[in-house]
């Protein structure tokens, strides 16, 4: 299926509901005269004065220590060119996204209207003091190298061409361990550079500083070979000036060991491919379509190592491993610099990560059995998740011995906790989760299609290939409302009451021949049908969908009424219960049982709870359970606390290696210090409770709507755990997102019954 993004769509996300992409929000208390009176007049008279004394003091004082300037002057946008600088914003504004989704990174976008060097350098200049960190983006060269040497002289803050620098930096480490693989020295390979733009020149300069032999590099622009009969190179290109008597990519590529891809699509083909030498290693990453197609270049030669720079291949060279994590490294020490050293650091450190054992949650989003280090695997995952714990730790420590820290860091194993915390706000998981379920879509029945906000649903998970939907309801509304979203889709739409009595007919007489002697009738059983619950029950029952969501538009006990009837438990399931996944700005937290069970005994709270460590696995995540009471490990010997505690020792009787403790506190089981200050002998000592599992159904669904409402945290769930088949019911009036979380959950479900079928 392919994804497809329409204009109107990406206008609609940038437009709504609040143009752009990012927003500024206090970090301060201020909702008292005194939280005022100290935010501004008169007590921000004391930082100023201490600034004053010692300007460092602003990184004590202010939010100047985490805060980086994105600018630009617009002249080399994505693949846009020269589009001006406030045409740029929309670009810069993501960079900004991106920066803070990764790494926790504040940004400030600045769109300089100028292409004069001199202007834009003192505009930076000028505007310096605010910010801890300069990244330079889309600026066309040769400027951009003029402009970022001159700004990394004359600033005490680090500056880093991210176009420049950011590929050199993933892509050397793809090469370190792609030469690795090939059983070849960066000292002897032969290695041709099409294109000679900031990105080109910068990577062939970090090639060199690892060994690369610039008696070995031919590089090409768009005139051919830079050689040196060629008249008015400019200093970059003239550094790269080959002797040899060529003028062609066709003749470049005879006998090269390496290929570094940065120009235009289609320009290396199969025969020059041919031409390489054994065991070729070909980075062909021209954007969105490559120097070469994978498919063409892997069936052409059984022996290349190759990346791109798209997602859909393996080895994606992305420069979002870099740029997020080397400037936080950077902040945290405040580097004066982004120098050579701490370039070098972050590919080794990069490289390195691609040699260890990949985290499960990186399997799973990327639906691997295991992801290995090898010819498909040689630089890390853009959502591993040890990026932020290995990168910046490695960037920092390199500006410490390098010189260029000014705040060296004293408790590595502190820092990288803290780093760790960072990362744990945003939607990774969402996206981990998408990208799984894109990778094999199944066919989900949306029982309530003729309803506009199911039907937005339907058709974002048909346009991002998440899913294959099958669209229940009234056929008319169904297609009036797909007119009236631009929907244009060959999508199977069915409507039991009108159009579909073959299907009826034969999923009456399976549900009554199952419950003949239960006082149902042939009749009966067909009326039931003509109900979308039962029907796409059925659907899922019978293969012909392979999973169901419904719920929006009628309340949840009346919907998991037919899914009981029907679907059945699954093997080894003893009862169901549901659990909900809210992402918090802690992290991921799970909370059950949130929809099923009243009133749970504690045998059923501890199935619950094994349950749901199961559903966690499924995320990637390691379940840390806490078993949630208004006491506190047997401070109180009420039957509700009791029934907790039971479960507890259950628990750690059959399930040992389960990390679940109680009964705890939800404030003692979410508070790492409160808990091992108070109780250190707990089997939660020193760790982060990301699952929660409450005593009853009024606790657990009255935390999970407080949280959600509140805190704003993304919702997925209810979702359905111990059925036999992919079944999951959404609460009354889910939004948009909502539902699409909850299609891809079914999916991932498909996708995993299936190969436990298989297996």
């Amino acid at each position: 299926m392919k994804r497809k993004t329409t204009r109107k769509q990406a206008l609609d996300y940038h437009a709504k509901p609040t143009p752009g992409k990012i927003k500024v929000v206090p970090t301060k208390k201020y909702a008292t005269q005194r939280d005022l009176s100290l935010a501004y007049s008169p007590g921000v008279a004391e930082p100023c004065l201490e600034i004053q004394k010692d300007k460092s003091n602003s990184y004590k004082y202010t939010s100047k220590g985490n805060l980086v300037a994105v600018i630009t002057n617009g002249t080399a946008v994505l693949g846009l060119g020269n589009i001006g600088a406030e045409a740029s914003k929309p670009v810069m504004e993501g960079k900004a996204l991106l920066f803070k989704i990764f790494a926790d990174i504040d940004v400030f976008d600045i769109e300089v209207d100028t292409e004069n060097i001199d202007e834009f350098i003192n505009t930076v200049k000028n505007i310096a003091p605010t910010f801890g960190g300069i990244n330079l983006e889309d600026i066309k060269a040769p400027e951009a190298f003029e402009i970022e040497r001159r700004l990394k002289e004359e600033l005490d803050i680090p500056v880093m061409h991210d176009d420049q620098h950011g590929t050199a930096i993933i892509s050397a480490a793809a090469l370190i361990n792609a030469l690795e693989i090939a059983d070849k020295k960066i000292e002897d390979v032969k290695v041709v550079i099409s294109g000679a733009g900031a990105a080109a020149i910068s990577c062939a300069k970090l090639y060199k500083s690892f060994g690369l032999n610039n008696d070995n590099i031919v590089m090409l622009d768009s005139k051919g070979v830079i050689n040196k009969k060629r008249k008015n190179l400019n200093i970059s290109k003239a550094e790269f000036a080959t002797s040899r008597k060529i003028s062609t990519l066709e003749e470049a590529i005879v006998d090269s060991d390496v290929f570094i891809g940065l120009s235009t699509s289609g320009i290396l083909t199969a025969s020059m491919l041919k031409k390489m030498a054994d065991n070729p290693i070909v980075f062909a990453m021209a954007n969105p379509d490559p120097e070469i197609d994978y498919k063409l270049a892997v069936s052409t030669r059984d022996d290349i190592i190759m990346a791109t720079g798209r997602s859909d291949n393996p080895n994606q060279v992305n420069n979002v491993l870099g740029f997020p994590f080397i400037f936080r490294g950077a902040l945290d020490v405040r580097a004066t610099t982004i120098n050579e050293e701490m370039k070098k650091a972050a590919v080794i450190a990069l490289a390195s990560l691609a040699k260890e054992a990949v985290p499960e949650q990186v399997n799973v989003a990327y639906e691997q059995t295991r992801l290995a280090f090898g010819k498909d695997y040689i630089i890390p995952k853009p959502f591993d998740p040890r990026l932020i714990s290995v990168v910046p730790p490695a960037v920092a420590k390199a500006a410490m011995e390098s010189g260029v820290a000014q705040f060296p860091i004293k408790n590595w194993t502190k820092y990288k906790d803290e780093l760790i915390e960072r990362s744990g706000g945003d939607n990774k998981l969402v996206r981990l989760m998408h990208g799984r379920a894109k990778i094999n879509p199944k066919r989900v029945v949306f029982a309530e299609a003729d309803q506009l906000t199911v039907l937005k649903a339907a058709q974002f998970v048909y346009d991002e290939g998440i899913a294959i939907p099958i669209l229940l309801g009234r056929k008319e509304t169904i297609n009036s409302l797909m007119e009236e979203l631009d929907f244009d889709a060959d999508i199977e739409i069915i409507d039991p009451k009108e159009n579909s009595q073959a299907m009826i007919d034969e999923y009456a007489s399976i549900y009554w021949k199952k419950e003949e002697r239960k006082g149902l009738t042939l009749l009966a059983s067909k009326k039931l049908m003509r109900e979308r619950n039962y029907f796409g029950a059925m659907m899922v029952n019978s293969g012909d969908a392979d999973a169901l969501i419904t719920g929006y538009s009628k309340s949840y006990p009346n919907v998991v009424k037919p899914i009981l009837k029907l679907i059945g438990l699954d093997d080894g399931a003893t009862r169901i219960a549901t659990t909900n996944l809210l992402i918090t700005e802690r992290g991921p937290l799970f909370l059950s049982d949130t929809s099923i069970n009243i009133d749970p005994s504690a045998a059923d709270l501890a199935k619950i709870a094994q349950m749901t460590a199961t559903t966690v696995k499924m995320f990637g995540i390691e379940p840390v359970i806490a078993m949630t009471s208004y006491s506190n490990f047997g401070s109180s010997k009420d039957i509700s606390a009791t029934k907790v505690r039971t479960a507890v020792k259950y628990l750690h009787r059959s399930y040992p290696n389960l990390i679940v403790d109680g009964e705890l506190q939800t404030d003692f089981a979410l508070n790492n210090e409160m808990r091992n200050d108070i109780f250190p002998f707990s089997k939660l000592s020193s760790k982060k409770v990301n699952t929660l599992i409450f005593p009853n159904l009024d606790s657990a669904n009255i935390t999970y709507k407080l949280l959600k409402e509140l805190n704003k945290a993304d919702n997925i769930g209810p979702i359905m755990m111990g059925l036999k088949k992919p079944v999951h019911i959404l609460q009354l009036d889910a939004s948009v997102d909502e539902i699409i979380n909850m299609t891809a959950i079914a999916v991932i479900d498909a996708q995993m019954k299936e190969s436990r079928k298989i297996n």
